[in-house]
């Protein structure tokens, strides 16, 4: 029978070739073009979509195919221990050997842990943020060409009311101080702290400002530099404690302390090293002070000691006299005439004990040529003089 096209042009339904309108697949007349869908048949389709989704079997029947799993209580139990041990090993963590741990419940801090293999409830409940508290920060105010410095930051006021160019260096690490009261160290600067470069900076140029406009511009160029770091350090610590920030600062460095123009840094290069010329004049002149003053002190007292030696001996020596004075005076008085004998032979003896001559008397050789050795005469009496 040949195939034609019953589909007329009245716009009626579709046709098979015998004249039928088209079935569903469970023999019953599909809809027709132009008809209002039947909730039932959506309903079997449905449930024909769900059945080849989930077969019971390999052939979609209950045949002795091989069976596919079934949704019963213990898949279900299965499925759901199986997400749950999933779910408690995703609360796992690792805190390394410079950091803390910082445990939170539900956003509420509740303990600090220790490096190591440690484990929290897994989230929504609880979660473990991790924190280098070892690590050295550093920033430098002015900052650094890539950080966008704006020309003339560093220029300061002073207290003598002279502009300096100051530059510094800050060195920072985090506290892991344990409180009685409040939340540690690792824990003020996760929650206390947005951007702690940037509150640090701001706190770091508040300090040195202030510390610079309370001192005169050679203060802060020449002896005060230290002075005036210490005091920049104390000033941010404040500020960040009573900010509740858990950081430390560490080190507070000056980079630079120049006028803002280069003649009159030459000028202040000129008084500096005029100024280290005048200490070093000092320390020279002390230096010779410290040499010539004992050497002087030594030679006042080895002439204070000769002269107590000499005032001791001519007083020895007179005291002596005085006594033989007396002595004689005594011995005089009993016998003048053999002590005064006496005397005059031993001036005449201490008077030409020394000289080389030799007197005769008159009378001692008359009549007769004497010979006299005048030679061992001499020599005996320079003997019995020694």
């Amino acid at each position: 029978m040949p195939w034609q096209d019953n589909s007329g042009n009245n716009g009626g339904p579709t046709k098979g070739p015998w004249g039928q309108p088209p079935k569903n697949g469970d023999g019953r007349p599909g809809p027709q073009r132009g008809d209002a869908p039947d909730l039932e048949e959506l309903l079997q389709a449905s449930r024909q979509r769900l059945k080849r989704a989930f077969p019971r079997g390999a052939n979609g029947g209950g045949g002795g195919g091989r069976r596919g799993p079934e949704l019963n209580a213990r898949t279900l139990g299965l499925g759901g221990a199986a997400i749950l041990l999933l779910w408690a090993a995703s609360g796992f963590y690792q805190v390394p050997a410079a950091s803390k741990g910082v445990v939170t419940t539900f956003g509420r801090y509740t303990q600090m842990t220790e490096p190591g293999l440690r484990w929290h409830i897994p989230g929504p409940v609880q979660n473990a943020r991790v924190v280098n508290v070892a690590e050295v920060r550093s920033l430098t105010i002015p900052a650094q060409p890539r950080g966008r410095s704006v020309e003339g930051e560093g220029l300061m006021l002073t207290g003598d009311k002279n502009i300096v160019d100051v530059g510094m260096a800050v060195q920072y690490n985090l506290k892991t101080d344990k409180p009685p009261e409040g939340l540690p160290g690792p824990a003020r600067f996760i929650f206390n702290v947005d951007n702690p470069e940037v509150m640090v900076r701001a706190v770091s140029e508040s300090a040195i400002r202030e510390v610079v406009g309370r001192n005169s511009l050679d203060f802060v160029q020449t002896v005060g530099r230290t002075q005036v770091q210490d005091d920049t350090r104390v000033l941010i610590q404040a500020a960040l404690d009573q900010y509740a920030a858990g950081i430390q600062i560490t080190e507070v460095n000056l980079t630079k302390t120049e006028p803002p123009t280069a003649e009159v840094n030459e000028a202040f290069l000129d008084v500096e090293a005029a100024d280290q010329d005048r200490q070093r004049a000092i320390d020279s002149a002390r230096a010779y002070a410290n040499k010539v003053v004992p050497e002087a002190r030594g030679e006042a007292q080895r002439i204070l000691e000769t002269a107590r030696g000499y005032s001791a001996r001519v007083t020895a020596e007179s005291r002596g006299q005085a006594e033989r004075f007396s002595a004689i005076l005594g011995e005089y008085q009993k016998a003048p005439e053999v002590t005064r004998q006496r005397m005059y032979l031993e001036t005449v003896e201490k008077v030409l004990g020394d000289m080389d001559k030799i007197i005769v008397e008159e009378g001692a050789g008359s009549g007769v040529v004497p010979y006299l050795p005048l030679n061992e005469l001499g020599r005996s009496g320079r003997t019995g003089g020694q």
